[in-house]
């Protein structure tokens, strides 16, 4: 056994002391991170503001004519064809305000009805209506006619499958055709309207249409 004399100077090894620079540099790690979260936040509040100006702070107390959906939904990741046969994202058409309608590819006489409204409903925006795309959503593999490539005019045209509008509309392809769907720029499903609706109903439409562009002017411009 061996002894332990006295005598002789003790040792001590000192093993990965944190040296004055990383020490220095924990404190400006945790200042970042929180400029950082509080930049996030101070750009998503114009974002939170105007929704909270359409939902909460409502124009004269009065309910809105469209019916809100409550989660919204986020757009698909999928993708769809357009009438030329090439492949579209579905996540291109974020950055616009969106008017989305369902059909089936023969579009009889309701369907084109239904475009009619939809287009409609768009150009009585008058300015606003650059920052709303109208998008016609067809649900099955039926031929669309050349005769409605003219009338469709600058609608953006994607075949998609029937779970894409389930999974963005919320609903099944067949109820999808009894609704106007309203898009936020960033891809949310958030609103819906009747899709047949008389003149005192698209006056209403109108109107809350109008409600969203103005609350989100101040983070939304026209084009992407």
């Amino acid at each position: 056994m061996t002894k332990l004399h006295l005598d002789e100077p003790l040792g001590l090894a000192v093993h990965s002391l944190p040296s004055p620079q990383d020490t220095a540099a924990e404190p400006s790690s945790v200042r970042g991170r929180w400029k950082l979260l509080a930049i996030m936040v101070l750009c998503s509040l114009p974002v939170v503001a105007s929704y909270l100006a359409y939902f909460v702070v409502r124009p004269q107390g009065k309910a809105g004519y469209g019916e809100l959906i409550s989660p919204v939904r986020p757009i698909a990741q999928q993708t769809g064809l357009a009438l030329d046969g090439k492949s579209q994202a579905l996540a291109s058409l974020k950055g616009q305000w969106l008017l989305v309608s369902v059909g089936p590819g023969s579009c009889a006489q309701d369907c084109q009805q239904r475009l009619f409204l939809q287009r409609q409903l768009r150009e009585t925006l008058g300015k606003g209506k650059e920052r709303v795309d109208w998008v016609w959503l067809v649900s099955d593999v039926a031929p669309v006619d050349t005769s409605m490539r003219k009338p469709l005019g600058d609608a953006v045209v994607l075949r998609v499958d029937p779970s894409v509008v389930q999974d963005w509309l919320g609903v099944d392809a067949a109820s999808a055709v009894n609704y106007l769907f309203v898009v936020d720029p960033m891809g949310n499903t958030m609103m819906r309207f009747p899709s047949q609706f008389d003149g005192a109903g698209a006056a209403k439409a109108r109107r809350d249409l109008e409600r969203l562009l103005r609350a989100s002017v101040s983070w939304d411009t026209p084009g992407r």
